[in-house]
């Protein structure tokens, strides 16, 4: 079965794409976002990436700047690259070939479905989709987003990254209806990796060992240098929800975002109570936070292992 991932190519990005490369489902492509760096960082991620792990499925350049409002990046927390890291680093390879993102997500949503689509980034290549394709856009089957928060944000104490790089994007999928499931930073928090994870990865003796135990160490790091026992793994958590989702919790709800404001813009607005608003989406409210940490430390180490 084939599913479609829209990514900013971070560190736990990739290990998002290994949780569901090494599931039951097949990647028919993947779209890229500006988000925990520029486009032109985010798609050398992505090319450096594929070279590595031997990506055959197509990658795809979308969007490089939001619907509205300035250019936002997580550099400041995760550096130049996008990808922290205490060693190795993802090698510089060819130039990813120019292929559109919207035309190819058009193309899969015009095939016969269901068209299950995993966003791990700000939400522009969708709404893209959305606004100029409403027909195809409303074809697809469910949308899994990692990002919003129910109770805080990280960038800013009201909104979480992703949805403040673009809440405009956010604003036009729930005003489209598309089938949104939000994993948001409450849920990904319960799932923290920590500095012994590393350890199996770094031995599981294959070509790449070395490079993904640096990447994910320095990805831990993030966490533990603010004086915490580990980093919570935001993305792959909304993997595990995408491919596993016996083991996650979805509750119905009334979902908004906040377009206005110097601290309120991107704070995501949840509304639980069916006496006050018509619901419009799902989020993941729990999660067995041990069994994700399973299948998500299994995906690096097998990955290691090649």
């Amino acid at each position: 079965m084939g599913v479609w991932i829209d990514t900013d190519m971070g560190f736990d990005d990739i290990a998002a794409i290994l949780v569901v490369a090494q599931s039951e489902y097949e990647i028919d492509g993947i779209s890229l976002v500006f988000g925990n760096a520029p486009l032109p960082q985010v798609r050398m991620n992505a090319a450096g990436a594929a070279s590595v792990f031997g990506w055959a499925f197509p990658i795809h350049t979308g969007r490089a700047v939001p619907v509205l409002g300035r250019l936002e990046t997580a550099q400041a927390i995760l550096g130049e690259t996008g990808i922290p890291t205490t060693g190795k680093s993802l090698p510089k390879a060819p130039a990813l070939a120019e292929s559109d993102a919207f035309t190819a997500l058009c193309r899969w949503l015009e095939s016969q479905g269901p068209h299950r689509i995993l966003a791990l980034g700000p939400l522009t290549n969708i709404a893209a989709v959305a606004l100029a394709r409403p027909d195809l856009a409303a074809r697809t089957t469910e949308l899994v987003w990692m990002g919003g928060g129910v109770t805080s944000g990280n960038h800013t104490a009201s909104a979480e990254f992703n949805a403040l790089a673009d809440p405009e994007a956010l604003s036009i999928i729930i005003a489209h209806g598309l089938p949104l499931r939000m994993v948001d930073l409450d849920l990904c928090r319960k799932v923290l990796a920590r500095p012994e994870d590393v350890e199996p990865v770094r031995n599981a003796g294959g070509a790449n060992a070395e490079l993904i135990a640096d990447m994910f160490s320095g990805y831990i790091n993030i966490g533990t240098s603010r004086g915490r026992p580990g980093m919570a793994v935001y993305d792959p958590s909304a993997a595990v929800a995408f491919i596993a989702p016996d083991i996650v919790s979805f509750r119905p709800a009334r979902i908004d975002v906040e377009l206005q404001g110097t601290f309120t813009r991107g704070r995501t607005v949840v509304e639980t109570r069916a006496t006050h608003a018509t619901f419009n989406a799902q989020f993941a409210a729990d999660i067995d936070p041990d069994m994700a940490r399973v299948i998500i430390l299994a995906a690096l180490v097998n990955e290691a292992r090649k």
